[in-house]
């Protein structure tokens, strides 16, 4: 049987350089030798291409694939830039395709697909990351009570993101998101935390949820941040301790979620589990597959090992596009 030629592209010009750089590890690990030829491909922060440590360019990375596995996250690599190059190349490649993954990772535009989808979502607004900060603090100082939460509108991992209490932290948290381009500030959801995972399955329009995990931050933590995601101080508990119901209500916000974004092969959204309802957060269409990271914890839980989910998204990567 002839091997499937798989480039694993890592790294990227994102602030998310080196947790890529450990997904990419993660899939490079398990890809089975008996089905795969796999090639490690870095995307340098400076936007230049290598195979194998040895600088070339995307038409020639093109001859020597069959189909990528996108191992990278934030902006370029999770915003759908870098699927329309694969798209330009003819290279068939893993997870959402440009315009699913550029909504995802539009905080603003993602809640508006889930709005339309009748899934509940905090209130708040997009702030123009080009605006005087020291006017958008004085502003929300007026007109938006506290607690809320700052972070930029295109990102992951929970950078730049912070919990506003005292109208003293504003201009910083707002500063520390523009840097990244606009800023949504949104009402301060509180509950218990809860992440569930999606995987498309082999008929076209079919989808599967895995167990919801419930994540406990540490105590010191107001909310699931950077800190606490790649700490290992976190609990991340799968299946989550939710009532029946619960884990039924997750799992199917969770496919609508995918739904409305037009998702495909895999995703993992956020939510908040409240008096008042369950609330979507964000959806993040190339969820981390570090051995720290969600997605893994979630298969495990659910008995389908890494190496067969790399198996059928590649599968799903190179029937259909």
């Amino acid at each position: 049987m002839t091997k499937l030629r798989v480039g694993v592209v890592r790294g990227g010009p994102s602030s998310e350089y080196d947790v890529s750089l450990r997904t990419g590890e993660s899939v490079l690990r398990s890809l089975s030798t008996d089905r795969y030829v796999a090639t490690d491909i870095l995307l340098s922060r400076n936007g230049e291409w290598y195979i194998n440590g040895v600088q070339t360019d995307l038409g020639n990375i093109a001859q020597h694939v069959d189909v990528i596995w996108n191992a990278l996250h934030g902006a370029f690599g999770e915003d759908g830039k870098v699927q329309r190059l694969f798209d330009q190349f003819g290279i068939p490649y893993t997870g959402s395709d440009s315009l699913a993954s550029a909504v995802g990772m539009h905080k603003g535009l993602a809640k508006d697909r889930f709005r339309n989808s009748d899934i509940s979502v905090p209130e708040g607004e997009i702030v123009d990351g080009d605006e005087d900060m020291h006017d958008v603090a004085l502003r929300l100082f007026r007109d938006t009570p506290l607690p809320v939460i700052v972070k930029p509108v295109s990102g992951g991992s929970s950078l730049a993101t912070r919990v506003v209490t005292d109208p003293s932290e504003l201009l910083g948290a707002l500063t520390d998101a523009a840097q990244y381009g606009d800023v949504l500030v949104e009402e301060l959801i509180s509950g218990r935390e809860a992440t569930v995972c999606v995987i498309d399955g082999k008929v076209v329009g079919s989808h599967y949820a895995l167990f919801p995990i419930e994540i406990v931050p540490p105590k010191e933590k107001t909310f699931f941040d950077y800190d606490a995601k790649y700490s290992g101080e976190s609990q991340e508990i799968c299946p989550g301790r939710f009532t029946l119901k619960l884990h039924s209500d997750l799992r199917d916000l969770a496919i609508k979620a995918h739904q409305s974004i037009g998702a495909r092969h895999y995703s993992r959204t956020d939510f908040m589990i409240t008096e008042k309802g369950i609330y979507a957060l964000e959806i993040n269409t190339l969820p981390g597959l570090t051995s720290e990271s969600l997605v893994p914890k979630a298969l495990a839980a659910s008995g389908m090992s890494f190496p067969t989910f790399l198996d059928h998204v590649i599968d799903l990567s190179t029937s259909r596009r």
